[in-house]
């Protein structure tokens, strides 16, 4: 068992001879190392869990990919859940990845509550939350400043001479994608000296229809808005459909942006304006702060906060 355990892994002291032969015999039998065991006796399992709020969504898809890379390169493997942003399966999830044993906890999901808070504080590994942030700012975290995304939003819309700016909100339940980017677009308002209208602000689920019935809303008024602020790229898209579907033009007759530049925002006619959030980083980020937090390395900052940029394309018109 000793000679075994030498050859599989990789330690040098063992006759190439005896080498040969205990390959032979792991190649002849279909022998795998048991992971359970080797976890139990080194107390770490080199497995990451990583809980995804919508695993259909583009924009986690390409956070899971920077998590991978980044898992592959310091030999951690991850074991994916997905939680269909529902606070109790989110809780449920972390639960279920604790008792596996993995050595850390990468969480993706929507609104940090109280009962997250909980749940994370009696683990005992490293949890770091991965493009949102809890309310408190008492962990670890790696997003960007959604506020200021889409500040620079509704701030592109008003230097092209925009004055009554519809947005299509997530809820205002969640810190990030929500409430977040609902204060920034209040505030670019505020700065320009533009009163907020209640009436302009329609709040979605940030799926593809309810940026569709949104933007119906709007339409319906006896007088809708030039422009139109998604806090998605989903939502915006339902929003420029719907223009369309009403025989009007984007940009012609309504400029439309958004936030999260997927590969959709560039896939539509017009190409949709957005704010581009870094998302392959932001889940490389998170990873490789991750295994600093499991090896009890040092870390000078344990809330990271990336850039964004905005992506100027063909669905914004100038009124000036």
């Amino acid at each position: 068992m000793a000679t075994v355990s030498r050859v599989v892994n990789n330690n040098p002291n063992v006759k190439p001879q005896t080498r040969k032969k205990v390959y032979e015999a792991i190649e002849r039998l279909g022998y795998r190392p048991n992971a359970v065991a080797r976890g139990l006796a080194s107390k770490k399992t080199t497995t990451v869990g990583v809980v995804i709020p919508d695993i259909s969504n583009a924009i986690f898809a390409e956070v899971a990919r920077g998590i991978e890379d980044i898992a592959n390169m310091y030999h951690y493997n991850i074991i994916l859940c997905n939680a269909d942003k529902r606070k109790e399966k989110e809780i449920r999830v972390v639960n279920t990845l604790l008792e596996k044993q993995v050595d850390g906890l990468l969480f993706m999901g929507g609104t940090v509550t109280d009962e997250h808070l909980q749940a994370f504080k009696t683990a005992n590994v490293p949890i770091v939350l991965c493009a949102t942030t809890d309310e408190h700012g008492v962990m670890p975290s790696v997003d960007i400043d959604h506020e200021a995304a889409a500040y620079d939003a509704v701030s592109a819309l008003i230097a092209q001479g925009h004055r009554t700016i519809g947005m299509i909100s997530g809820t205002l339940q969640d810190p990030a994608n929500g409430y977040a980017r609902f204060q920034g677009y209040k505030r670019a308002l505020e700065a320009a000296g533009i009163a907020y209208d209640e009436s302009l602000v329609r709040v979605g689920n940030y799926r593809y229809e309810s940026g569709v019935e949104a933007m119906k809303f709007f339409l319906e008024r006896d007088k809708h808005p030039t422009a139109v602020f998604s806090a998605t790229d989903e939502m915006g898209i339902g929003a420029v459909h719907c223009i369309q579907d009403f025989g009007l033009k984007v940009p012609d007759d309504i400029s439309v942006i958004s936030v999260d530049n997927t590969r959709m925002a560039s896939m539509v006619r017009p190409q949709l304006s957005s704010v581009a959030q870094p998302m392959y980083d932001i889940g490389a980020v998170s990873m490789r702060l991750l295994t600093k937090l499991m090896k009890k390395e040092h870390v000078e900052h344990a809330r990271v906060t990336l850039p964004h940029e905005l992506i100027t394309r063909q669905s914004v018109a100038s009124l000036t």
